[in-house]
């Protein structure tokens, strides 16, 4: 089978990830375990991801031109991520997230840094590209008109556009509209609809909507009824990251041409054994991985 080709919208950043056993109130001091520096960025993550899966993968994005930039570009040519379209910037730190580990989950505070110059016109340079991949992704840790823009120019060409709305914002109806595929979890959700019934939009949105829930799946209409596919129980080390394997699993099984339900399937397998390892990066799976756990 031919690898499909899979264009990465999105952030690239350094996780400066703090373990503790417990996270610390307004105004209160606590201990922590362990301390790391590891690269992330919700792009980059489903960039490597997506990469490992099988897929024959673009990041198109802005690191600073500085270490922590070198360190992320670097990375992602040791996972097999082409950097053509990724550049750094004069004069601009690269992004970090600040990632608090505790309590058998994680709070994450981004700072965008060099990911605010991923603009349209940053893009464009990009448009050959996107006009001839299989799928492009896209997130919300770049400016919002430059999601505008890439769902103008994947429906202009009528390439698959994968939207993974976080960090959650208001999406224009007229993106909703035109990108096939929307993947937020069940906050992200509200944010999206306004406090709908979820029921509701997911009829509105039928093999469009996919409404992640954490260890028991994720929820779509598949234009007969709404349908909850299970995940797989694992032990979790870390859950950081678990969302962007899930979005680059499911992008690699629907470019792939697989159907719908076997696509889910298969991203929840990867997003389960993503959650055993540290790092957003650091459990992300190999398809032989994810392929073995789906016949066990």
């Amino acid at each position: 089978m031919k690898k499909p080709t899979i264009a990465v919208i999105g952030s690239s950043s350094m996780d400066l990830v703090v373990s503790s056993d417990k996270r610390p109130q307004a105004g209160e001091t606590v201990l922590g375990k362990a301390f790391d520096t590891v690269p992330g960025g919700k792009g980059a993550n489903q960039a490597v991801a997506a990469a490992r899966l099988g897929a024959d993968v673009y990041m198109i994005g802005c690191v600073g031109e500085d270490t922590y930039g070198e360190e992320i570009t670097a990375n992602l040519k040791k996972n097999g991520v082409r950097t053509d379209y990724v550049e750094p910037v004069t004069h601009e730190r690269s992004g970090t997230a600040h990632i608090i580990l505790a309590e058998g989950d994680n709070s994450i505070v981004v700072v965008k840094g060099a990911n605010d110059h991923v603009t349209p016109e940053y893009i464009e340079k990009a448009e050959e590209l996107l006009k001839n991949s299989d799928l492009v992704m896209i997130q919300q840790e770049v400016p919002e008109e430059t999601v505008v823009h890439a769902a103008e120019l994947c429906s202009r060409y009528g390439v698959p556009l994968l939207l993974n709305p976080a960090p959650a914002r208001p999406v224009p109806e007229v993106v909703l509209d035109q990108v096939s595929y929307v993947t937020p979890n069940e906050h992200e959700a509200a944010v999206l609809f306004g406090g709908l019934a979820l029921s509701e939009v997911l009829q509105a949105h039928q093999n469009k909507l996919f409404i992640t829930e954490g260890a028991a799946g994720v929820r779509y209409h598949n234009g007969r009824q709404e349908v909850l596919v299970p995940s797989f129980p694992v032990k979790a080390v870390d859950t950081t990251g678990a969302g962007d394997t899930f979005n680059a699993a499911f992008a690699v099984a629907i470019a792939e041409g697989k159907e719908m339900e076997e696509s889910l399937r298969f991203a929840n397998r990867a997003a389960s054994l993503s959650v055993t390892g540290f790092g957003a990066q650091g459990g992300m799976p190999s398809r032989q991985s994810v392929e073995e756990g789906l016949e066990s």
